[in-house]
């Protein structure tokens, strides 16, 4: 099954998830909860939290398949942003007394960007990811991948520069702290 579903295969989705069937969410559940969990995991940096997370995920996909909009983006979009939300509001609650609200904050915005560049780089596509790879992780320079991905240097300096600019965008703030239209349940998100 590929990656990034299609529209159609989301609004399917949608419609089985609308009937009640429970095959329809296992389906969902081994499709998505390794982005779910390693989204809450990134966030709250806790195994147990991002399990709870995952869980209330589901259960809220299970309870409500009609707050998806297909207009609005992909399921898997949305999947992401209910996680996110949870798990930024499961570290704001959990350190609400433990320090300042300036100091919560920051924290939350770092938790935010990790888990956007994470769901950056696990959506882009496979030869982007490839070229960003070799160069961090391998210490390639764009010389170096494009000799191991067999592609021109050319290519391999287009990649980069794209991988690079897409995970750029991970530090930027969102416009305000709530979820796009359709994108949880009402209210979720807002700020206190």
């Amino acid at each position: 099954m590929p990656k990034d579903a299609p529209p159609r295969w989301d609004r399917r989705m949608q419609q089985r998830l609308a009937r009640g069937e429970a095959a329809a969410l296992g389906e969902l559940y081994d499709r998505f909860a390794s982005l779910v969990h390693g989204l809450a995991h990134r966030v709250l940096g806790d195994e147990g939290g991002a399990d709870r997370v995952t869980r209330e995920v589901f259960g809220y996909i299970w309870q409500h398949p009609d707050a998806y909009d297909p207009r609005q983006g992909s399921l898997r979009s949305w999947v992401a942003g209910i996680a996110q939300g949870r798990a930024v509001d499961r570290l704001r609650q959990a350190e609400r007394d433990r320090g300042s609200r300036e100091e919560l904050e920051e924290k939350v915005r770092s938790a935010n960007a990790a888990a956007r560049a994470d769901y950056i780089v696990t959506s882009m596509p496979a030869p982007l990811r490839a070229a960003l790879e070799l160069a961090y992780f391998q210490r390639r320079d764009y010389r170096q991948a494009a000799a191991d991905l067999r592609i021109s240097e050319d290519e391999a300096r287009r990649r980069l520069r794209l991988g690079l600019q897409l995970l750029s965008t991970a530090n930027a703030l969102p416009q305000e702290d709530t979820a796009p239209p359709g994108y949880g349940p009402p209210g979720y998100g807002t700020p206190r």
